[in-house]
């Protein structure tokens, strides 16, 4: 194990867990690191690669910061044709110029699972990075993009979704959360992490137990995919779900009347999901007045308060 007293730069990364590692290089600037990558979740190539590159990214953001530059990380197939996966490789690169960053290289192998994605660098001022822990008794809880992602792009693979559900799905996973978090910035926040594939009571936990809070969501505030309740109904839930289930079992209260479809999208495995942002009162209207001028949507989903876990109300 290594001492966090050790290395005094590394600002965050070996005490309490984030979404990506802080490396400190001056006052006012630190380095940010992260990595991701997973099997396709759609069948169009270009989409996986434009997904892919933004959930990747989305971790830096989720730290408040800019991104600088990335690496592929990519397993072939031996019998899939390259220009598959010339397409992912470009699906990514052009949402990482999108970002503002560029693909600078990286590595492939040869794997019996195609997988694809991305370790990202970025950069933020250390003097007011957004970490999990930033929550606080009565903090007001923001969503930036609907649940569901997993469920519709379970359905996609499975012949069930409608088309134009699936591309809804598909356009909100690749919508960067660059500019929800400029805005998160901008209005000051502490507070923030990215809902990926823990799903959200998964990373509502983590924020919550890291700033030693309860956090309150609120169902009827939730916001959902169109076609998620009715495909989940159907069968069409990832597997990663019982995995998020099972962990959280005691560390999250459900109400007793909870119906399967619900169940289903709140441990939902997110792919490229919103951030989850802890905005104080007094700082909601500047984040609803940088959301405005962004056109980021969000929702309020709910409060944090004195406590420990999730309440889902």
């Amino acid at each position: 194990m290594f001492d966090a007293t050790e290395f005094p730069n590394l600002r965050v990364g070996l005490d309490a867990p984030d979404d990506a590692a802080v490396y400190q290089i001056a006052p006012d600037r630190a380095l940010i690191q992260t990595m991701d990558f997973f099997p396709p979740v759609v069948d169009d190539a270009y989409s996986f690669g434009a997904i892919a590159a933004a959930n990747a990214m989305s971790d830096i953001y989720a730290m408040g910061g800019q991104v600088l530059f990335g690496l592929n990380i990519a397993a072939w197939r031996e019998d899939l044709p390259l220009e598959l996966l010339s397409e992912i490789f470009r699906g990514g690169a052009e949402k990482m110029r999108e970002g503002g960053g560029a693909i600078a290289g990286g590595h492939t192998i040869t794997d019996k699972e195609p997988k694809y994605g991305l370790a990202v660098t970025g950069i933020v001022d250390p003097r007011v990075i957004l970490t999990k822990g930033g929550a606080q008794n009565g903090d007001v809880l923001i969503l930036t993009k609907p649940l569901g992602t997993g469920i519709l792009t379970t359905a996609g693979k499975n012949g069930s979704a409608v088309a134009s559900d699936l591309q809804a799905a598909i356009q909100w996973m690749t919508t960067l959360n660059r500019d929800a978090a400029q805005a998160a910035r901008a209005a000051d926040l502490r507070g923030a992490t990215d809902v990926t594939g823990f799903a959200l009571l998964g990373h509502a936990y983590e924020m919550a137990n890291a700033a030693g809070v309860q956090f309150v969501l609120e169902l009827n505030q939730l916001p959902v995919l169109e076609g998620a309740f009715a495909l989940a109904q159907q069968g069409n839930v990832p597997g990663g779900t019982a995995r998020n289930r099972d962990y959280l079992r005691d560390k999250v209260l459900l109400p007793e009347n909870l119906t399967a479809e619900w169940d289903a999208v709140l441990f939902d495995p997110q792919t490229s999901g919103g951030l989850l942002l802890a905005a104080p009162p007094q700082k909601l209207s500047a984040l609803q007045q940088e959301f405005a001028a962004r056109r980021v949507a969000f929702w309020q989903v709910g409060y944090v308060r004195n406590g420990s876990g999730i309440l889902v109300d």
